[in-house]
């Protein structure tokens, strides 16, 4: 063959793989695969996510995040993530990566007493795949793993083991999806489903049900009731997989929807029945639901109650009752009618352990609607099995023993068995039944001292936000279900228990729920099906209900607010968090969806406005009180090195922070009274060459911090008409002070340029004039913007970006004004009271700009625009100095953020 030939028929192989390749990528990798299809038949739980910096920043206004990074797995997770950005040398970079990627997540039992995670993440574009490749030829090149491959059913598996310690990773590449698994037999096990493509999916019964569609919604959860039992048996001892079986077999799948809402976390969604016999649906098929009514005869000990809403009790019976052989012909037709006494709803009550080595009490409680026919059929039950009719007193109530074993579950049904020889008393309607004499006469101390749900504010606050009308309803108080839980667990499930003690005591409270359809008969009737879990409100603030029109928003503090609204921009959402500190000099974060997140005590009132400062990756906010400068991240925790502590002779009035110059750490100009001028930086170091400078005169407006080729310039206006300009050692540059030839009360407009001669600097005098200077010392232009009187006082008020200003001018007879920089009188008005009235400029485009007038007397605030329009058509109550304000395009108004006394509003307010 000669070599020409050679050449051509290797690069008609080239061609010819380039070809398949790209055959590959656009044909069959681009065709759209149903995720579902990748979850192995066993899961157990599915979860999935689509907005991952949503739900982190939902999970750290719910205080979850911290609870959750001290779990060991969740910390290993870290880990990974940590060393996977070091290895591509970035920050980030993981979870930054899956983004608003649709990333499933689920649980499979795969080995008595072991569960294991599979993670499905797509890969949608060419850099994506450069990422993952780069990663793994990082993770080749390291040491510490080894790569490999192998061949499993025609597939390309790749593992990453970790040298020394055995562990690893498994990920298979399917049509742009990855599937990710510690275990290899999961990854295998989706290879193998791959095989039967037309089998059902474990999300069949859900295929047109997406509630990441639907708004607020952080996650969905898939759940197989039928497999719940195996993967609680992990965690929890083998003697009660019949109790979690006969409870879970009321559904056999549902599709929940997951919203983390300040102090609750809500998953609702629908379950589908489960159609098996023998199953507690079937048993309760076409009962009504009931209201929970006993909360009058459940012990603030309470720490599991499972209530059932029924017709008549009877249809949760055996139909093959308990040793019928050894009970007389006399004593089953009592036991008969004794049953049929029962109706509307039912109950499983565990009380608090004192320890987890203590057996929990429990008690089996029933409505009567004809209690004293209920304790006649007792006494007649009492005297036909010999037992004693002596009874022992508590309080008001008195106690028997019944005399026949495992009574409740011969009149309730088999969920209410392991009673052993029970102990009975009626409580008004109710006849409880008790595993024995202790546990009863502890409830029905309780119940006679009065110490029940229903006298509880925080126990009726919790019913009063589950569903109302249920067939099951699972409670559990966490707070007294502790020891419960220590004891029900497998033995080496404790410590870990113990160590995550405050991840599930974060939501002490919380409610399993379903309430059937109307129509059961219906083949596609589900159960309407809610998890809620929930702290007590204890915070500072209370979110009340919308007005009419649901444009106001309203949280109300316990203590009035003292300061204007601060907004903190929250990327992927429509409204803004905002931060405000009340009377009692707390300050209080709350998030978009109107929850107060985080609060802290500052041991001074805000003497600035809360500056954002872009720090170490990470949004932070700058705040001032008199004595303290404090930087605080978006969880509310103080910066290393902060709070900075000011010299006792100092009380500080403002702060400046120099513009972000690369590495350079953020310089800080603290204004003290006396006119003297402080300068640190961010790591608590006072700045090299400059000492602590007091100015002759009173300051006219807020200093400029300046950066310009490298160079810092602090400008520093006066009321006596000069303007200052000095470096970083305090040295005045040339041309400084420079005259504006008159008093000023405001302070500076910037516009800067790429050197000293091209940054304009513009200031309005007590004259009227327009002043326009460089920083090379030069007057460059002089313009009147209005006529001027002996008491007439002007101001410059730059907008929210410092992009262009308003000018101001107020007379003792509450005569305002604002003017266009180009002397255009915009709007004018006369209020009632005398005065300086704060005043803000927002510009969010040519024809939407807002000018704010703030009558602190009357407290209220007016919104024109500038064609002297008033916005809204009325005045807003306003009792902070500022507000804050935004647009929203989506609704083409803008959303007014103000205070009101101890309100914080959010009101929509159409243009």
């Amino acid at each position: 063959m000669s070599h020409k030939l050679l050449v051509f028929l290797i690069g008609l192989l080239l061609v010819s793989a380039l070809g398949s390749y790209v055959y590959y990528r656009h044909t069959v990798a681009a065709v759209p695969v149903d995720p579902w299809t990748l979850v192995p038949d066993d899961a157990a739980l599915v979860l999935t996510t689509d907005d991952h910096p949503t739900l982190v920043r939902h999970l750290q206004e719910s205080q979850l995040w911290d609870n959750l990074t001290a779990v060991r797995y969740f910390q290993q997770v870290e880990d990974n993530l940590t060393l996977a950005d070091s290895l591509v040398g970035g920050r980030n970079v993981v979870l930054r990566f899956l983004g608003h990627k649709r990333v499933f997540t689920s649980v499979h039992v795969t080995a008595p007493g072991t569960f294991d995670v599979l993670f499905q993440v797509p890969v949608a574009t060419v850099r994506e795949y450069r990422q993952v490749r780069a990663l793994e030829d990082a993770l080749r090149r390291d040491a510490r793993y080894q790569v490999s491959t192998r061949t499993f059913h025609d597939n390309q598996l790749v593992t990453i083991q970790q040298r020394g310690n055995g562990t690893s990773l498994t990920y298979f590449n399917y049509r742009n999806q990855l599937l990710i698994s510690a275990n290899p037999t999961l990854v295998e096990a989706v290879v193998l489903r791959l095989e039967h493509p037309d089998a059902p999916t474990v999300a069949a019964d859900f295929q047109n049900t997406d509630y990441l569609n639907m708004p607020n919604t952080d996650a969905t959860l898939l759940v197989n009731y039928r497999r719940l039992p195996q993967l609680l048996g992990v965690f929890f001892r083998s003697e009660l997989e019949g109790d979690l079986t006969a409870f879970t077999s009321l559904s056999r799948n549902g599709m929940l929807g997951i919203r983390l809402a300040g102090n609750k976390v809500i998953l609702s969604g629908f379950s589908n029945p489960e159609i098996a016999r023998g199953s507690l649906h079937q048993r309760l098929r076409g009962q009504p639901t009931q209201r929970l009514q006993m909360a009058e005869v459940l012990s603030l000990r309470t720490a599991l109650l499972v209530h059932m809403g029924v017709g008549p009790a009877s249809v949760l019976r055996d139909p093959h009752p308990l040793d019928t052989d050894s009970l007389s012909q006399l004593t089953q037709p009592l036991l008969d009618s004794l049953a049929g006494q029962f109706s509307r709803e039912v109950a499983l009550c565990y009380l608090a352990a004192p320890s987890a080595r203590a057996v929990p009490g429990k008690l089996a409680l029933a409505y009567c609607a004809t209690p004293d026919r209920a304790g006649i059929l007792l006494g007649q039950l009492r005297r036909a099995t010999g037992t004693t009719p002596s009874f022992e007193r508590v309080g008001p109530y008195q106690m028997y023993q019944t005399g026949v074993p495992e009574l409740p579950a011969r009149l309730l049904g088999p969920q209410f068995s392991n009673f052993g020889q029970p102990v009975m008393t009626q409580v008004g309607n109710y006849v409880a039944f008790g595993t024995d004499a202790a546990t009863l006469r502890t409830w029905l101390t309780d119940i006679a001292a009065r110490e029940v749900w229903s006298r509880s504010p925080v126990q009726v606050a919790f019913l009063q936000e589950t569903a109302s009308m249920t067939r099951l309803s699972v409670l559990l108080d966490m707070r007294n279900a502790w020891n419960l839980l220590l004891r029900a667990a497998v033995e080496d499930r404790r410590a870990g228990l113990l160590r995550n003690e405050n991840l599930f005591k974060r939501f002490p409270q919380i409610a399993f729920q379903w309430v059937p359809a109307t129509n059961e008969n219906d083949t596609t009737a589900q159960y309407f099906t809610q998890f809620l879990l929930r702290h007590p409100a204890i915070g500072p603030a209370v979110s009340q209900a919308q007005g009419a029109n649901g444009n106001d928003a309203v949280l109300t503090f316990k203590t009035a607010l003292a300061s204007g609204p601060a907004l903190v921009a929250v990327p992927g959402t429509r409204n803004a968090g905002v931060l405000v500190q009340d009377a009692a000099q707390v300050l209080h974060y709350v998030t978009p969806e109107n929850v107060v997140a985080w609060s802290d005590s500052l041991p001074g009132p805000l003497v600035q406005p809360i500056q954002r400062l872009r720090r170490d990756g990470s949004n932070q906010h700058l705040l001032l009180t008199p004595t303290q400068l404090h930087l605080l991240n978006e969880r509310g925790t103080e910066a290393p090195h902060f709070p900075f502590n000011l010299p006792d002779t100092v009380q500080a009035t403002g702060l400046v922070a120099s513009p972000p110059v690369g590495n350079t750490a953020t310089r800080l100009l603290v204004l003290g009274g006396g006119n003297n001028l402080f300068l640190y930086d961010t790591n608590g170091q006072p700045y090299a060459g400059w000492q602590p400078k007091r100015v002759e005169f009173s300051l006219a407006g807020e200093p400029q911090y300046l950066s310009i080729n490298g160079r810092d310039i602090i400008v520093v206006p006066l009321e006596n008409g000069y303007v200052y300009a000095y470096d970083a050692q305090g040295g005045l540059y040339p041309g400084f002070p420079i005259s504006m030839g008159a008093r000023l009360q405001s302070g500076v407009f910037v516009e800067q340029g790429a050197t000293l001669r091209r940054t304009r600097l513009t200031m309005v005098t007590q004259h009227g004039e327009r002043v326009t200077f460089a920083l090379s010392g030069e007057i460059v232009s002089r313009s009147r913007v209005a006529t001027w009187s002996r008491t007439s006082i002007f101001r410059l008020i730059p907008d929210q970006n410092n992009a262009t200003y308003v000018v101001v001018r107020e007379d003792d007879r509450g005569q305002l004004a604002v003017f266009s920089p180009a002397g255009r009188q915009l709007l004018s008005r006369r209020f009632l009271t005398s005065g300086i009235k704060p005043v803000q400029y927002f510009n969010f485009s040519q024809k939407l700009q807002v000018v704010a007038l703030s009558e602190p007397g009357p407290g209220n605030v007016y919104l024109y625009d500038t064609e002297g329009r008033l916005i809204g058509g009325r005045p807003f109550p306003s009792t902070a100095p500022t507000i804050s304000l935004n647009y929203d395009a989506t609704r083409r108004a803008y959303q007014l953020y103000r205070v009101s006394g101890s309100e914080l509003h959010r009101t929509l307010v159409p243009w």
